[in-house]
C-alpha cells in the first residue's frame, strides 16, 4: 500500500510538471504576441531594382458624380436652394418649393411670373405686399413685427456659424420704393443670426437691378434659413437670390470641409460630372455643357431625371475644371456620345453631339482669343486647363448606336487633338477591342467576397492595347450596409490587385464619391455630410493606404504558407528625401495571422531597414460603420513601429486591413548620425 501510494504521488508530481510546463509555454508565446493556434504565413519582399516596376502617376483618383445631392447642396457652398426659381421647370412657373411664404393671404401674395431679365431664366418671384407698416393693426392692414415675405430653408438647412461672413446677391425690381430686411434666421424664425437691408428708390429699381448683402453672423444655427422681408406696401420682384460663404476653397466656391477630404487621399485624377448623370433618363434631360458656363444667374439649370432632382449648374464645366486644378488632379471630362437610358441618336446624325465635345475642350485647352476659350478667359482663367483625357459616354456599350457614335467622337477629337486619350465604354478585359481606344473603361459592383476574390481579376488580362480605367467600383449590397468594414476590406483586396497589376490598370477610381445624408441616391459612399458635418466611410478610409502609390515602385511580393484569407503588396517611395518601403495586407478572415516578412535584394549601402510606422483598419464588428455621433469608430489607427528588420513578425488582426512602413537608413546617413553624437559627446 505504502508503494502504490509513493508510485501515485511521483505520478501526480510528473502530472503537475508537464500541465505547469505548458502553461508557462502558452503564458510565453502570449507575452511574446504571438498565438501558436494561428496559421503562420511567410510574405516575401524583393527589394532590388531588377524586379521593381514603375507604378502610373495616375493609378488613384477619384469620381464625382451629381448625385445624393453631391454637388447641390454639398460640394458647391452655394446655400439658396432653388435660386433663380426654376425648379418647377419652364412650363409650372407657380411651383417656388423649397421657398415659403411668411405672412397670410391679408397681408402677402406671391407667385412667379415670366418677367426676369435672364433670357434662359424667364420666371421671377413676384411678391405683393398687401399691408403696410403705418396702417393700423385695429383695421387689419398693419404688417406684422417682423414683416412679410418669403424664406428659403436652402438644402435641409443652412449652416451659418458665428463670426463667418456670408455674402447674399440678388437681382430686385419694383414698381415703388423699397426696404428689404436680409436675414438669416433659426429654422423658424424666431432668432435672427445675422441681418442687413436692401433700401432703394423707385427709380433705382424700377428696372431689374443687382444688390449684394455682406452678413456677419451672431449666432450658430445648422438648419438655419434665408429670409427676404419688408413692412412697406407695394410691388417687388426677385430673382436669382444666392447665399455664399465668403471662406470658401481658395475662393472658387467650393465647400471647405468636403474639399480637405478628398485632398487628403491626393487624388492624382478627377472624373466627372458622371455617370448618369450625363446620360440622362432622357436625352433631353442630359447634362449639357454649354448650358453650365458663363455667368451663374445666366445658367438655366436643370433637372437631373436619373437621380430625381434639380441642379441650378452652379457647379458646372469651368467650376469642375478649376476643382481638378485646384487639388492637383488630372481632369477626365465625360460627355454625352448621343444616348441616354431611354433614347438614342442615330449615328448618321450624332455630329451635333460631337461638335459640342470639341467646342468643351476648345472650352478647356483653346487659346484665350478663340471662340470658346474666349469664354473661359472671361470667366477668370485666360491660362488653359490640362485636359488630356476624355470619355465617349457612360456605360453605353451595349446601346445599339454606341459603337457608330463612338467611332465619329474618335476621329474627330484625335485630329484636332491627337494627344487626348480617349476613353471607350466598352470593358476590354476579357477580350480585345474592336475598335480604337486609348483606355477601356470598366465598371464592378458587387459583394465583398466577391470583390476580394477579384483581386487577381487582371492577372491574365493581355498587356496589349489599351490600358484599363477602373473608373467605378464598391461593395454594395448588404454586405455594405451604409458603410462596412467588411465592404472596405473587399475594396481593400482589390485595390491591391489593381496595384499589383498597373502595368495594364493605369486608373481607378471609387463610387460614389458623396452623399448628403438627407437624400441618399445610392449606397455606400465615400464621404457622408450633412449641412454642418461629415465622415469618411471604412471604404473613404482605405484609399488613405494608397495615397503614396502614385509613381512609386512595385515591389516583387509573394506569400507563402495557408494565406487564402489575405493578399498582399509592397511598394518603395521617396518622401523628403528618404526611401521607405510600404508593405499593405488585407487579412478578409476571421481568426489572426502570422506573418513573417522578409524583406531582400536592399541596396548594398542601406545597413538596415528601421521601423516608421504600422496603420491598421479594423474594428470590433465587421459590420461595424461610422456615423455623425461615431465618425471615427472604423478609422486607421497609427503606431509606432519600433523593432521592423529586413525580417520581422507580425500579427494580422482578425478582418483588418494593415500596412507597414519600413525606412531604409543608408551608410553614410547613419555615419553622419554617429559623428554628429560624437561631437556632440566632446562639447
Amino acid at each position: 500500500m505504502a508503494m502504490d501510494s509513493q508510485k501515485l504521488l511521483r505520478s501526480v508530481c510528473i502530472l503537475c510538471f508537464l500541465l505547469g510546463s505548458f502553461f508557462v509555454y502558452q503564458s510565453l508565446f502570449a507575452d511574446s504576441g504571438v498565438e501558436d493556434a494561428n496559421p503562420s504565413v511567410t510574405l516575401q519582399v524583393d527589394a532590388s531594382d531588377i524586379t521593381g516596376r514603375s507604378i502610373p502617376e495616375t493609378l488613384f483618383g477619384i469620381f464625382f458624380e451629381e448625385i445624393n445631392h453631391a454637388g447641390a447642396g454639398g460640394l458647391w457652398a452655394e446655400l439658396v436652394n432653388n435660386r433663380g426659381f426654376e425648379a418647377g421647370g419652364q412650363n409650372t412657373p407657380s411651383n417656388i418649393m423649397p421657398w415659403s411664404i411668411i405672412g397670410d393671404q391679408s397681408s402677402i401674395s406671391v407667385s412667379t411670373d415670366r418677367s426676369s431679365c435672364f433670357e434662359r431664366n424667364k420666371i421671377a418671384l413676384r411678391m405683393e405686399v398687401l399691408c403696410d407698416n403705418e396702417g393700423s393693426s385695429s383695421s387689419g392692414s398693419g404688417c406684422p413685427s417682423g414683416g412679410v415675405g418669403v424664406h428659403n430653408p436652402g438644402f435641409w438647412g443652412m449652416n451659418i456659424e458665428d463670426g463667418k461672413k456670408y455674402r447674399v446677391t440678388l437681382y430686385v425690381r419694383s414698381t415703388g420704393d423699397i426696404d428689404v430686411s436680409v436675414s438669416f434666421t433659426s429654422s423658424d424664425g424666431s432668432l435672427i443670426l445675422a441681418s442687413g437691408k436692401i433700401i432703394a428708390s423707385a427709380f433705382e429699381v424700377s428696372n431689374w437691378t443687382k444688390m449684394e448683402v455682406l452678413l456677419e453672423a451672431e449666432g450658430t444655427d445648422h438648419g438655419a434659413r434665408l429670409q427676404l422681408t419688408t413692412t412697406k406696401k407695394g410691388l417687388i420682384w426677385f430673382d436669382q437670390v444666392s447665399a455664399m460663404p465668403t471662406d470658401t476653397y481658395k475662393g472658387h466656391g467650393f465647400r471647405s470641409d468636403l474639399v480637405q477630404m478628398l485632398v487628403d487621399i491626393k487624388p492624382s485624377f478627377i472624373r466627372f460630372p458622371g455617370g448618369c448623370f450625363v446620360e440622362g433618363e432622357w436625352l433631353r434631360n442630359a447634362f449639357r455643357w454649354k448650358d453650365t458656363v458663363g455667368p451663374l444667374e445666366e445658367r438655366p439649370g436643370h433637372f437631373g431625371d436619373v437621380w430625381k432632382y434639380w441642379t441650378d449648374d452652379g457647379l458646372g464645366h469651368f467650376e469642375f475644371f478649376q476643382l481638378a486644378e485646384d487639388i492637383g488632379a488630372a481632369p477626365i471630362w465625360v460627355f454625352n456620345n448621343g444616348i441616354s437610358h431611354q433614347d438614342e441618336v442615330e449615328t448618321p446624325s450624332v455630329m451635333p453631339f460631337v461638335q459640342e465635345a470639341l467646342d468643351g475642350i476648345e472650352f478647356a485647352r483653346g487659346d484665350p482669343d478663340s471662340t470658346w476659350g474666349s469664354l473661359r478667359a472671361a470667366m477668370g482663367h485666360p491660362e488653359p486647363f490640362e485636359l488630356k483625357y476624355v470619355a465617349v459616354g457612360n456605360e453605353d456599350c451595349g446601346m445599339k448606336n454606341y459603337i457608330g457614335n463612338y467611332l465619329k467622337f474618335y476621329e474627330s477629337i484625335k485630329k484636332a487633338y491627337p494627344d487626348i486619350k480617349i476613353i471607350s465604354n466598352c470593358d476590354g478585359s476579357s477580350q480585345p477591342l474592336d475598335h480604337p481606344a486609348d483606355f477601356y473603361d470598366f465598371h464592378v459592383y458587387t459583394s465583398a467576397g466577391n470583390l476580394f476574390s477579384m483581386s487577381n481579376k487582371f492577372d491574365q488580362t493581355s498587356r496589349k492595347g489599351p490600358k484599363a480605367f477602373v473608373s467605378e467600383y464598391a461593395v454594395t449590397g448588404k454586405d455594405a450596409g451604409t458603410g462596412s468594414l467588411l465592404a472596405a476590406l473587399g475594396e481593400a483586396a482589390f485595390l491591391i490587385g489593381l496595384e499589383k497589376n498597373s502595368d495594364v490598370v493605369e486608373m481607378a477610381s471609387y463610387a460614389p464619391l458623396f452623399v448628403n445624408t438627407n437624400d441618399r441616391r445610392w449606397n455606400p459612399d465615400a464621404i457622408v455630410f450633412n449641412s454642418s458635418h461629415l465622415y469618411g466611410t471604412p471604404s473613404y478610409w482605405v484609399q488613405q493606404f494608397f495615397t503614396e502609390s502614385n509613381g512609386a515602385t512595385l515591389l516583387s511580393s509573394k506569400l507563402n504558407g495557408n494565406s487564402s484569407s489575405l493578399v498582399a503588396s509592397a511598394i518603395s517611395w521617396q518622401d523628403n528625401d528618404k526611401d521607405y518601403i510600404r508593405i499593405k495586407v488585407v487579412n478578409f478572415g476571421s481568426s489572426p495571422v502570422n506573418l513573417k516578412v522578409s524583406v531582400t535584394g536592399l541596396d548594398p549601402n542601406i545597413v538596415r531597414v528601421s521601423g516608421s510606422k504600422k496603420t491598421v483598419l479594423t474594428s470590433t464588428d465587421v459590420m461595424d460603420e461610422n456615423s455623425f455621433t461615431q465618425p471615427n469608430k472604423v478609422v486607421p489607427k497609427e503606431s509606432p513601429l519600433e523593432t521592423a528588420e529586413e525580417a520581422m513578425s507580425v500579427v494580422l488582426p482578425p478582418h483588418s486591413f494593415s500596412s507597414f512602413d519600413l525606412m531604409k537608413e543608408y551608410a553614410e546617413i547613419r555615419t553622419l548620425v554617429s559623428d554628429s553624437r560624437k561631437i556632440s559627446s566632446t562639447m
